[in-house]
């Protein structure tokens, strides 16, 4: 009778294990390959969020998200083969595929968002730069000549009008701004919301998107790009369209939930914190734009590099095959 009773317990206990996995699941999930969608650690990484939470399910691959300390570690992984789809600026896009390397632009992931701040009252206007020093994020990068474009349209030499600073980084610069060190600054989100909390005497000098519509013609300029190996999508355009898909929904998350998406990029260590990243998100111009619907607001961007640093760009516009 004891025995009958301690099979009983050995039985029903079974039905609270876990089933375990058969040989056939085990060989399904070898045959999977390993795919990595990569992110950047800062503002581009807020508009994946949800891909972070939960990693696009693609057919016949394991999908693991990832976020890199800057564009310039992607970029290399682009280069070395190592990575397939991830966020790039647009210039580095178009450098790496002047290469010669088969790389695409799928879609616009961010619209400028640029702020130009001061607490110096006799700073009103682009014009009164003059003789002025203004820190500016990433020398060689968007920032840079998007502000040296605006800077010649108001009759300022960006090389001898205006004293540029590239020595400090964005949170370095915001920093700066709330210390008091320096007193004008061109910096993106969340950064500059981050400056004007720290210390509410800064002024928003002009409004850096509405500038550039005016002197160049398209509404925005493209900050961020959803990069990705030509070959692979060729050979894989269902698990290219799953992933588009999945970054519209996360970036619509992204837009209509700030404070949740921002929780989310806290607790997935994407540099912000939560108060920081909440009041930033609806200043930070997310979108998502197709590449062939995003070409014309590209190709200004990438003329304006030309006029500067046309090595930067591969010293042309990037082909046709560019866009995908």
């Amino acid at each position: 009778m004891k025995l009958v009773f301690l099979s009983l317990i050995f039985i029903c206990t079974l039905d609270f294990l876990p089933a375990l996995p058969t040989r056939d699941s085990q060989q399904q999930r070898s045959s999977q390959q390993n795919l990595t969608i990569y992110g950047i650690r800062g503002s581009s990484g807020l508009g994946m969020i949800q891909l972070f939470e939960e990693p696009p399910q693609i057919p016949g691959y394991n999908v693991r998200v990832e976020a890199l300390a800057s564009a310039d570690l992607l970029a290399a992984r682009f280069i070395s083969g190592d990575a397939k789809i991830g966020i790039l600026p647009p210039n580095m896009a178009a450098k790496i595929a002047s290469s010669g390397i088969n790389i695409q632009v799928a879609a616009v992931t961010g619209m400028g968002m640029l702020s130009l701040l001061s607490s110096d009252p006799e700073i009103r206007s682009i014009r009164d730069l003059q003789n002025k020093t203004v820190e500016v994020t990433a020398q060689g990068a968007t920032p840079d000549f998007v502000f040296r474009r605006l800077l010649l349209e108001h009759r300022l030499n960006p090389d001898t009008d205006v004293r540029l600073g590239f020595s400090l980084s964005p949170p370095e610069i915001a920093m700066s701004l709330i210390a008091g060190r320096i007193s004008t600054a061109l910096l993106p989100e969340p950064f500059a919301s981050i400056a004007r909390s720290g210390r509410p005497q800064l002024h928003s000098v002009a409004d850096i998107q509405n500038e550039w519509h005016r002197a160049i013609g398209t509404e925005n300029y493209p900050m961020t790009v959803l990069a990705i190996d030509r070959d692979f999508a060729q050979q894989n355009p269902l698990a290219v369209e799953i992933i588009l898909s999945s970054f519209e929904e996360s970036i619509n998350f992204t837009i209509a939930n700030p404070l949740e998406a921002a929780m989310l990029a806290e607790k997935h260590e994407l540099g912000f914190p939560t108060a920081a990243a909440s009041a930033a998100i609806p200043l930070s111009n997310y979108v998502f734009i197709r590449a062939q619907d995003a070409r014309p607001s590209l190709e200004s961007l990438f003329r304006v590099f030309l006029e500067f640093s046309p090595e930067s760009i591969g010293d042309r516009l990037p082909e046709d095959s560019f866009y995908l």
